[in-house]
């Protein structure tokens, strides 16, 4: 799996149970989903992802998005 895909799928599950935790916890987990949509915008624009740097630290080889 490349650092591309990890990144991808992580964003994904983050946001999945940020939408379950606002529906059968708390309403306000919603701004969990507002983070995790702001870090995706701004790492589209400034090419920094703090989870790319964490999964290649655990040694995920890039791919052409994180080279």
């Amino acid at each position: 799996m490349t650092l591309d895909r990890a990144v991808l799928a992580f964003a994904g599950v983050m946001i999945l149970v940020s939408v379950a935790l606002t529906v059968w916890v708390h309403p306000l987990w919603a701004w969990f989903t507002v983070f995790i949509g702001l870090n995706l915008l701004q790492s589209a624009f400034t090419g920094k992802c703090p989870a790319a740097w964490v999964f290649g630290k655990f040694g995920v080889k890039a791919g052409c998005a994180f080279e």
